[in-house]
């Protein structure tokens, strides 16, 4: 008798391969029978009129402090991930020094827009060098499995203190110690490393992270240790600025090390066509024997704008300023106040950088997200902005916001896309998935909590990639389960995974595809602290299966915890045998 039988659901198994109906049966953790399944199982799930596919595998995310404290690893978690890859962009908590702490997670709270509070609360600090987090990590239950990366902003303060906070240029020693802590690290079981190099990145007292100029030569070295140790990936995100200058130590590092470099691509709203040539140098990095992958993103980097959010239309106004200290219900009162209403339309904003204007006062790129009939809205046309619709209708566009940001009681949201959406379309979004060098990524989960909530992307992949979008061509579904199952998996030497075959690690969703849908975003206020994020919560996941135990079922938490750390490469044999 097998543990669990999946029967008479649509499998897709991950490969890309044509979907077919039949059973999986699972045993021990592993897929023992995938076809037509006569034995009976312990517990068996009918997923006729479903569809079956492998746990998604989301490798961009930022859960670092979150995995300390949080078992459900939500929201991923809610979404049908079954394994992440945290330790994003040069950002993580090992390894650190006792007096370091602080600092870390002042990085992290502005790097990622996670709350410092809630940081300093959740996070217990029980290690100092990497491999003690990894241990730390791998003592503590959870319902999905985690990975990490070294991150090269914690690796630098770490030996240089105060000059690697404040990218001094790295000494030969400097290196050497780094290069030790990052081989360290992989032997530990990391999966690589990574570093950011965009001035985009700063912590909250405004300067840039530690490693955004890092040498060439501090670079080649940390990927050099890496490879002499273990398989590993060397992540980034990066303004490419030049790009000729960052592709060259990119090959050099792939074909001197064999290394595999992926960096974040996404389309600029000042060069719209740059990603063309990003990939065309990719292309030609491949044709020269170096391993470089673009990860991309299934829709803009976008902000969702609302009364609770980081920041809005509003908050450069002195007399919104002066309630926003209110418990939300008391603001929310005041707001409701005619007066009050035209005292803050009123009054100007103050200037707050060529960025904070975009984000207050670019109403040209502003947009209703949750739409009339309950539906969310990402792809939407420059005809609907804020500007456009102000010019059709002679309101002001700030009005608008306003009332938009008081529909649901106070709970109504504007959209702002800033990047990947230069031409209010998702065309080039559509070409870059065809990329053979491109891998998908960028949900940022657990990151960015007071904005963005991209940790839906896997669920927005099957509704508006499969089955709704009207403004361009859709994608097959075998193709998008394979873009965030066996594609993401492989980038990491995650073989064991990512495909529904004999021997792979039983990692499954059941989903009920015509009712699979993303709830519009919520804020709560339920990390430590009382510490505030977005959330997204999805229907139609029927179960999420790690290792063969069902976690969620009608995206409610079952208590089952057989979520494990993953410590380097896993299971190249069973993908052979499963090729």
């Amino acid at each position: 008798m097998y543990d669990l039988v999946i029967r008479n659901g649509r499998v897709v198994d991950g490969t890309g391969a044509a979907a077919f109906e039949g059973d999986i049966a699972i045993q021990d953790g592993v897929i023992v029978a995938v076809g037509k399944v006569s034995g009976a199982g312990k517990r068996e799930i009918d997923a006729v009129g479903k569809i079956v596919t492998p746990g998604w595998v989301d490798i961009h995310t930022h859960y670092d402090g979150q995995a300390t404290w949080d078992p459900y690893m939500s929201p991923s978690s809610w979404h049908g991930v079954t394994t992440v890859v945290m330790g994003n962009c040069g950002v993580g908590f090992a390894p650190v020094k006792p007096d370091q702490h602080d600092w870390l997670i002042e990085l992290m709270e502005g790097v990622e827009d996670i709350p410092g509070a809630a940081l300093a609360e959740g996070i217990k600090w029980t290690w100092e060098t990497f491999p003690q987090y990894m241990d730390s990590l791998d003592a503590q239950d959870r319902v999905l499995d985690i990975a990490t990366h070294v991150p090269h902003s914690a690796v630098r303060a770490y030996v240089m203190g105060e000059r690697g906070a404040h990218n001094e240029p790295a000494t030969p020693e400097d290196i050497a110690a780094m290069a030790e802590i990052v081989a360290e690290g992989v032997r530990a079981g990391a999966l690589g490393f990574s570093t950011s190099r965009t001035i985009v990145h700063t912590a909250k007292n405004g300067e840039v992270m530690p490693g955004t100029y890092a040498g060439d030569d501090e670079l080649l070295a940390i990927g050099k240790a890496m490879a002499a140790v273990g398989p590993g990936v060397f992540e980034m995100s990066s303004d490419m600025a030049p790009a000729e200058h960052e592709f060259e130590w990119m090959k050099a590092m792939a074909t001197e090390t064999g290394v595999t470099v992926t960096y974040s691509l996404l389309q600029s709203p000042m060069r719209p066509d740059n990603w063309v040539d990003l990939l065309d140098r990719t292309a030609k990095a491949r044709a020269q024997g170096a391993a470089i992958t673009a990860q991309i993103a299934c829709r803009p980097t976008g902000l969702v704008l609302g009364w609770r959010s980081t920041i809005h239309p509003f908050v450069g106004r002195q007399t919104y300023r002066d309630i926003a200290a209110l418990p939300f219900e008391e603001r929310l009162e005041k707001l409701k106040d005619p007066a009050v209403r035209a005292r803050i339309l009123a009054d100007p904003s103050k200037k707050m950088g060529p960025l904070g204007a975009i984000m207050t006062q670019g109403f040209d790129r502003m947009f209703r997200l949750v739409q009339p009939d309950g539906s969310l809205d990402y792809e939407p046309r420059a005809e609907d902005s804020i500007a456009a619709i102000a010019g059709r209708t002679g309101q002001a566009p700030d009005a608008i916001v306003y009332d938009m940001l008081m529909e649901m009681d106070g709970k109504g949201y504007i959209y702002l896309p800033l990047l990947n959406y230069a031409q209010f379309d998702f065309d080039h979004i559509h070409a870059m998935m065809h990329d053979p060098n491109t891998v998908l990524s960028l949900s940022d989960g657990g990151a960015h909590c007071g904005v963005i909530c991209d940790a839906s992307f896997p669920t927005y992949m099957l509704t508006h990639w499969v089955r709704d979008r009207k403004r361009g061509p859709t994608l097959p579904l075998e193709k998008v389960v394979s873009m965030q199952t066996r594609d993401t998996a492989r980038l990491y030497g995650l073989n064991d995974r990512g495909v529904l075959a004999v021997g792979m690690k039983a990692d499954v969703n059941v989903i009920d595809f015509e009712r699979l849908a993303i709830q519009a975003p919520e804020m709560v206020f339920d990390l430590p602290a009382d510490g505030r994020r977005m959330i997204q919560k999805a229907e139609g996941y029927v179960a999420t299966i790690v290792s063969g135990v069902v976690t969620y079922e009608e995206g409610e938490a079952t208590g089952a915890m057989p979520g494990k750390l993953i410590r380097g490469p896993q299971g190249l044999e069973v993908r052979m045998a499963a090729e």
